[in-house]
C-alpha cells in the first residue's frame, strides 16, 4: 500500500492510528524546504513545475526528493505532463491534518 494511503481518509480511527497519522504528516512537514514547497504549491491555482526549483533555491535533485516525501505523505499530487511534472495541493489531506491537529 502506498505511504500516502496507509491511513484511511476518515477520522474514525483508534487514538493510536490518529497519532500515527499525525506523526506521518509531521515527518513530511519536518523540513523548512518542504514547508516552503507546500506554500509555493498552495499559493497557485494552476499547475506548476520547474519554477519550484527557482523559488526554493535548492538543487533540482534536492527539490525532487522533498517533493517525493510530500507526495508520499499525500499532501501533494503529481501529474506528468512531459517534459515536466505538475504538482497540486491535496486540499483534502490538509483538511485531514487540520482535523488531526484539532483533536489534540
Amino acid at each position: 500500500m502506498a505511504e500516502c494511503c496507509r491511513h484511511p481518509d476518515n477520522l474514525d480511527l483508534t487514538p493510536e492510528a490518529r497519532d500515527e497519522a499525525l506523526a506521518d504528516y509531521a515527518r513530511a512537514l519536518g523540513h523548512p524546504a518542504r514547508v516552503k514547497l507546500l506554500r509555493q504549491i498552495a499559493g497557485r491555482r494552476e499547475c506548476i513545475s520547474a519554477e519550484l526549483v527557482e523559488s526554493v533555491g535548492l538543487a533540482q535533485s534536492t527539490v525532487s526528493e522533498h517533493l517525493r516525501i510530500l507526495r508520499q505523505a499525500g499532501l501533494i499530487e503529481a501529474e506528468p505532463q512531459p517534459p515536466r511534472t505538475c504538482y497540486r495541493l491535496r486540499t483534502q489531506a490538509l483538511e485531514r491534518l487540520k482535523d488531526l491537529l484539532n483533536s489534540l
